[in-house]
């Protein structure tokens, strides 16, 4: 078992402009209206690499602004773990119709936009921060094989850890395969000591494989998001109660974390 402390959360998702709107949500204590996806221009970036970030990097560290932006943990001597089953769909869609094409033609933007760590870079770039970044993809199980990284390297290292989870729909014909009506990224800030008085606790094990915990009524609609899987989550922390939730396999496993507040 692992246990780490909770310091910071950043959500961005339709409707949820960040942790202080989707925790009124998730409690019960607000409704949800369902609305189109709205990524603000990352603030951390220089003006050049605000016009070439991509829509995955902008909805990720979009998240990771918000997470941190109440905390006292200065975002250069963050460790960092990003994690997105697909990454930027829209960039893969481009790269692969113009391999297509009877002339390929490849945008530099495009192609350095396409690597699976391309948020970890505009991150680097954003923060200056020499600390090691993850870059990971699970399928729908992407956020629990985070947070499970994150939680391993909060325990190992002094420093802490920031997990951002990201997913956007994917075009036309890739949504034939992923259909995913709405983007979502979360956030989590974590650390192995207590310090300045935490969110909360988790302690996180792994089970026999098992169905993940089902999402909170009122956002069952991002359920085909596979970041989604951290909203049970969310909801034990946003409602101030103890409890269990299953996030999804880590290998033949099934992650368990318990929320201690």
């Amino acid at each position: 078992m692992m246990r780490v402390f909770l310091h910071g959360v950043g959500v961005v998702g339709p409707g949820l402009e960040n942790w202080a709107a989707c925790r009124e949500v998730v409690s019960g204590r607000a409704p949800w209206g369902e609305a189109a996806l709205r990524v603000p221009v990352p603030a951390m970036l220089p003006l050049t690499e605000r016009r070439r970030c991509n829509a995955a990097s902008r909805l990720a560290l979009a998240a990771a602004e918000d997470a941190i932006g109440a905390g006292d943990w200065p975002a250069v001597g963050l460790a960092t773990v990003f994690a997105s089953a697909d990454g930027d769909g829209a960039v893969t869609h481009a790269l692969c119709q113009s391999f297509a094409a009877r002339e390929p033609e490849v945008s530099p933007t495009q192609f350095h936009n396409s690597v699976h760590n391309a948020p970890a870079g505009y991150w680097g770039i954003a923060t200056r921060s020499a600390r090691p970044s993850t870059s990971l993809a699970a399928d729908q199980d992407s956020f629990a094989a985070g947070l499970f990284e994150a939680a391993l390297q909060a325990t190992l290292e002094p420093g802490p850890v920031l997990l951002v989870a990201f997913d956007l729909p994917l075009p036309h014909p890739l949504a034939l395969m992923r259909p995913r009506r709405h983007g979502l990224a979360v956030a989590l800030l974590l650390g192995r000591e207590p310090r300045g008085g935490a969110l909360a606790a988790l302690a996180l094990r792994l089970e026999p494989e098992a169905m993940a915990s089902p999402l909170p009524p009122a956002l069952e609609a991002l359920g085909d998001n596979p970041t989604a899987r951290a909203l049970p989550l969310l909801a034990l922390l946003a409602r101030g109660e103890q409890g269990e939730v299953r996030l999804g396999a880590v290998g033949a496993r099934q992650l368990v974390a318990r929320c201690e507040q």
